[in-house]
């Protein structure tokens, strides 16, 4: 059988792999990228002299209180916030209706005040109503023993498969590469190399800077006395994962409630400077420094990674998206290359040919 041919039917069976026990593999996924994103933290504190079951331990406590912090602090101040919120949109809607929606009416003559109503109502249910689906969801996952007991092991193993991927991640990669046809060991290495670097400049930096910039907004918003100015931060911050998408929705928002709250062009102002600081912060500092001249994903490439992967596999193929992106990206970029060298794309006709306008001028030379 030829190579090919065991290759596509090793795809064929990974994919069915996949999709066959979707559920089972959340939580290895899930364990394998955490370990990929904290291995050069421990490899750093190995450098420093410590073992590398202490130095696993330590990064371990330091999530830890990582995520505690997180959850006693962030999450009630970003509930109670998405509560005000909720409690603020009739104010919004009224403005909308009796000073907004006449200027529409005035200037296009379309009505806008029908398909507003249908929209207040639709939202303000759901809004009000979402505390009671969450809570009704819990409610059956707990009376429900098997799923609870379920969704409580996945959750507890991602730490524990990545305590020991995180153990043995060196010796994982050494024994998958031993395992790689001789005859192909060089190319796979070299690509292998290449996907860490894409990985590494998207995951690692890109979500570095997600965070930073979720924190220079949270807090200048904050500053500056914004209603709900951590929410907004947070929001910007994660949606920033598509470049500029977090700025052009957050700034939006944010410019929408400093009008209605102070009613001057003082808070405009302030979010126009919070933002700016927070581009200049990501174009001088943050992207030189966490991200380099790697070449990170395409935004275009995130969004329909995710999405084709969640389509595809639910959660197991939404974590599975952007490294799969990343490797299908170098594949391309490796196939283009060879494309180009191969005697299919073949040579420039006119790479060796003289250009025209050069022959012009030596025609009005030799002919005056």
């Amino acid at each position: 059988m030829r190579n090919s041919t065991w290759g596509a039917l090793f795809l064929i069976l990974l994919i069915g792999f996949v999709y066959l026990l979707d559920s089972v593999l959340m939580p290895f996924i899930a364990g394998m990228i955490v370990a990929y994103l904290v291995d050069p933290i421990v490899n750093r504190l190995q450098g420093l002299g410590l073992k590398r079951p202490l130095a696993v331990a330590s990064v371990f406590v330091a999530l830890f209180l990582v995520l505690t912090a997180a959850l006693l602090i962030l999450i009630p101040l970003i509930v109670s916030q998405i509560k005000q919120l909720g409690e603020v949109l009739p104010n919004v809607f009224t403005w909308v209706e009796n000073r907004l929606a006449p200027q529409v009416l005035e200037w296009t003559g379309y009505d806008v005040r029908a398909e507003l109503g249908n929209l207040q109502t639709t939202l303000l249910e759901n809004w009000r109503d979402a505390g009671g689906y969450l809570a009704q969801a819990l409610g059956s996952i707990g009376r429900s023993g098997a799923a609870f007991l379920t969704w409580i092991t996945y959750v507890a193993l991602i730490p524990v498969v990545t305590f020991y991927l995180l153990l043995d991640w060196s010796r994982l990669l050494a024994n998958v590469a031993e395992l790689l046809p001789r005859h192909y060991a060089a190319d796979v290495a070299r690509l292998a190399k290449r996907c860490d670097e894409v990985l590494a400049a998207f995951l690692r930096g890109q979500l570095l800077v997600m965070l930073s910039l979720g924190v220079i907004y949270a807090l200048g918003l904050t500053l500056i006395g914004l209603n709900f100015g951590l929410l907004i931060g947070v929001v910007s911050g994660l949606v920033s994962i598509v470049p500029f998408l977090g700025f052009i929705v957050g700034l939006g928002v944010a410019l929408i409630v400093a009008f209605f709250q102070f009613e001057s062009w003082w808070g405009l102002a302030g979010v126009l400077a919070v933002f700016s600081v927070g581009q200049v912060m990501e174009s001088v500092v943050l992207q030189p420094k966490l991200l380099g001249d790697k070449i990170g994903l395409h935004p275009v490439a995130v969004i329909f990674a995710v999405l084709a992967g969640g389509t595809l596999f639910g959660l197991t193929g939404v974590l599975l998206a952007l490294p799969a992106a990343a490797v299908i990206m170098v594949l391309l970029r490796e196939a283009i290359e060879r494309y180009k060298k191969s005697e299919l794309y073949g040579d420039d006709p006119l790479a060796n040919a003289q250009p025209i306008h050069r022959l012009d001028h030596q025609g009005d030379r030799e002919n005056p």
